[in-house]
């Protein structure tokens, strides 16, 4: 509990986010830095930026409402405490893909309708699942769903649109590149503290293993949705450079199959590696139409 409680500390957090990684940028990127002219001059080009924003948004919303909702139902004042930490970080990644969307020409009295338009009904069924364990109170499942499946799931999206934007969209690329240090933090406390747990109640093991199938099948629902439009090109993916490599896959020339399928394996091997830590069997889902 000794290094539990300095790794995850509030000042530990003040060293590494506000006074870290984070100092003097705006919106985590650098005060100069913009979108580029090839998305905001392009119609089809910044409604791509904007659902791929949006996504993102409601991602986050839930990610806030699950990490401020555990704080009372954790077992410790340690795990309350970086819950404390995790939700200012989430609030933070809804500020700034908030300002993205700004950014992007939304403007705050079309906020919300812009988000209802492109919110994807897959994810808002995945961020219901997690809040239902959130409001009953079970902090176990709350961890796993937050910290694991859906922190998990962030992880490799950003990394993903990071390496695909580093070149092209700078200003976006910093932006997530602050969120993915962010998220490897929070994925690192929900396998530190949850494997204790989980082995002292056995009986919770079932249900968050059903927990886990059914939020994994609505993610990789909202993959299939990404990736298979009408015209064959995907909806959501980032704006690669030629040089764009994440996990073996040229992001720029692969196919939307390619890329839905090295993003839903990154994910799901993420997944059984971090459940197997913690004591929880992986639980394949059925495969979305």
């Amino acid at each position: 509990m000794t290094q539990f409680l300095a790794q995850y500390s509030i000042q530990r957090w003040m060293e590494m986010c506000p006074q870290g990684y984070l100092e003097d940028t705006v919106y985590g990127h650098e005060p100069n830095e913009h979108e580029p002219a090839v998305i905001l001059d392009d119609d089809d080009e910044r409604e791509a930026a904007i659902r791929t924003t949006v996504g993102l948004v409601v991602g986050e919303r839930c990610a806030l409402a699950a990490s401020s909702g555990l704080i009372n139902a954790a077992p410790d004042y340690p795990s309350k405490r970086f819950l404390a930490t995790q939700t200012l970080d989430e609030a933070r990644h809804v500020e700034v893909f908030t300002q993205r969307l700004f950014d992007l020409g939304v403007t705050a009295d079309n906020l919300e309708s812009t988000i209802d338009r492109y919110a994807n009904p897959n994810l808002v069924k995945f961020a219901e699942v997690l809040l239902e364990k959130v409001a009953a109170g079970d902090f176990l499942a709350g961890v796993v769903g937050q910290n694991i499946v859906l922190e998990g799931l962030a992880f490799s999206v950003f990394e993903m649109l990071e390496a695909g934007n580093r070149e092209f969209n700078p200003k976006f690329a910093h932006t997530l590149s602050g969120t993915i240090a962010d998220e490897r933090r929070h994925v690192g406390f929900g396998e530190n503290r949850i494997g204790s747990l989980i082995a002292q109640h056995p009986e919770k093991k079932a249900e968050i293993e059903r927990m886990q199938q059914e939020m994994t099948y609505y993610m990789l629902a909202v993959f299939a949705d990404s990736f298979r439009g009408d015209d064959n090109k995907p909806k959501s993916a980032p704006e690669p450079t030629a040089s764009a490599e994440w996990h073996g896959t040229n992001l720029s020339t692969a196919s939307p199959e390619e890329m839905e399928a090295v993003l839903a394996n990154t994910v799901l091997g993420e997944f059984k590696t971090r459940l197997a830590r913690v004591g929880i069997e992986y639980q394949t889902p059925r495969v979305p139409a």
